[in-house]
């Protein structure tokens, strides 16, 4: 049995309940919060697989929210939403940035399973089962 991937979801309170009922239904835990301080104090490397998040909050704005998760983890990926792309959010360390609005969530739910698929690498091969012999 896999254990079910965390997304920490940071954004205003509309977002968020539409975030987190999207991806609860899809089998994710999610953790919400909503401010960058908030996320930062819910964040733990290791228990959270991805972030999802506004590019402008009110304590973290121009996409600082990426910056401080990639300071904890480099490699949990971020996502951001901006209500318009600026120069200042793609110099941000974040693996995708979407325009709000803009993206369906059947296209969201394909990123985020990417981007999970991704840090997880590649399956490997099982190994054969030993005992049974290739002439069986």
């Amino acid at each position: 049995m896999t254990h079910k991937k965390t997304i920490l979801c940071v954004d205003d309170e509309h977002s968020l309940s539409i975030h987190r009922l999207m991806l609860e239904t899809r089998g994710y835990r999610v953790l919400t919060a909503l401010t960058s301080a908030a996320a930062v104090e819910l964040f733990e490397p290791g228990k959270v697989d991805l972030v999802l998040g506004s590019a402008e909050l009110p304590d973290a704005p121009s996409g600082n929210l990426a910056y401080h998760m990639k300071q904890l983890a480099p490699a949990v990926p971020v996502v951001l939403f901006s209500g318009q792309v600026h120069q200042f959010h793609t110099d941000a360390p974040a693996d995708l940035l979407l325009k709000r609005g803009a993206v369906p969530p059947s296209q969201l739910l394909e990123c985020i399973r990417l981007l999970l698929c991704k840090r997880r690498g590649p399956r490997r091969a099982l190994p054969p089962a030993s005992g049974r012999s290739a002439a069986s």
